[in-house]
């Protein structure tokens, strides 16, 4: 018969690189800061083997689920270099969420995945405490997850993330895009710089320029070091789209657009019913100022630009024109920064793409 007491350590294991005990000490560790998170629906805490959640205990009378699940990508290179790891856990959470309030669910919970060569206790900690950040400011519960220790998988220092949302959306009010109709009004909501897409480009500027993640910004006033300003947290906006969504008019937000990887020119079709374009004009929203320097200064193309990252919109929202002013004010009380950036028309037979975005000769 073999015993565990909870203190005994796999010595061979460890030998090989694996740490039990370490991973048992992170977990404890992070509890407290799991707890707050907690949410209506919560049955149980961290370290079972499976989460329960009750979506009638969250309020929901005929739910439908939505789930997303993402990571955060190369950004995660910049995070290990600055030893900086908070941010990503937010952007992790970000990525999830927002996808979910695409169809208008209510993110319920999250659940996360950290893999790395070997656990270092503060570093996974404040991962996890971003992770958490994310979850508040999005209003779900971190109900578990995952530690992977990986020697010899992973070089010495790096890790990875995935994350996992669930959702749930009445049945009659599921954001579907069919609704969506010529005539209607598309506002942007401003994103906080690059959120978690494009830094493989970004990665390739930065070493073919020379430059350091700690050299102070060349775009930034308060000459703060370009890796901290790139490390910016993915804006969460599913609490203030969700706040237009109980508050509008009934029917009057068509749909919601998150742009990530792939730009306005890949997020924005996904949710356009075939026979309309979505035009957008250019001038119509500010473009911050750290895509102004990759687009003048390192010979990123306008037309790149759109086809990689948010460009200043990380959020489009497309609403009926009779309620425009209405959710835009709804938004800008919730915090968001909203522009009027286009409209919904019908295509012609000569429009290949449902997005056309004129006047992009303003950003060179």
């Amino acid at each position: 018969m073999i015993r565990s007491e909870g203190t005994i350590t796999n010595h061979l294991y460890k030998e090989a690189g694996v740490n039990i005990a370490a991973a048992g000490a992170l977990i404890e560790s992070i509890k407290p800061l799991v707890a707050e998170t907690r949410r209506p629906g919560c049955i149980g805490g961290l370290g079972g083997f499976g989460a329960v959640f009750d979506p009638k205990a969250a309020g929901y009378d005929d739910p439908l689920l939505v789930a997303a699940t993402d990571g955060v990508g190369t950004k995660l290179k910049i995070a290990i270099e600055r030893d900086r790891h908070d941010a990503v856990g937010i952007d992790l959470v970000a990525m999830c969420v927002n996808d979910l309030v695409t169809q208008g669910a209510e993110p319920l919970f999250f659940l996360d995945y950290i893999a790395c060569e070997q656990l270092r206790g503060e570093r996974e900690k404040s991962l996890v405490a971003g992770i958490v950040e994310g979850c508040k400011r999005a209003g779900c519960a971190l109900i578990g997850g995952e530690t992977a220790e990986m020697p010899g998988f992973y070089r010495k220092g790096d890790y990875d993330l995935a994350g996992f949302a669930l959702g749930a959306v009445e049945r009659h009010r599921l954001l579907d895009g069919r609704t969506i109709q010529p005539g209607d009004v598309v506002l942007g909501l401003a994103s906080n710089g690059v959120h978690a897409n494009g830094f493989s480009l970004i990665r390739q500027v930065i070493e073919d320029a020379a430059f350091d993640w700690a050299d102070p910004a060349p775009f930034d006033q308060q000459q703060r070091p370009l890796g901290d300003i790139l490390l910016t947290p993915t804006r969460i906006y599913s609490r203030s789209c969700l706040a237009a969504l109980r508050h509008a008019a009934p029917a009057s937000i068509r749909g919601f657009a998150h742009i990530t990887g792939g730009g306005l020119v890949e997020n924005i079709p996904r949710i356009v019913p075939d026979g309309l374009v979505v035009h957008l004009d250019a001038r119509t929203w500010q473009l911050p100022d750290v895509f102004a320097w990759l687009c003048r200064d390192h010979g990123i193309t306008p037309e790149d630009m759109i086809h990689t990252f948010n460009c200043g919109l990380g959020m489009v929202v497309l609403v009926d024109p009779q309620a425009a002013s209405v959710v835009k004010d709804i938004l800008t009380a919730q915090g968001e920064t909203v522009f009027t950036v286009g409209v919904v028309e019908s295509a012609s037979d000569k429009i290949a793409n449902c997005l056309i975005i004129d006047q992009l000769d303003h950003w060179s």
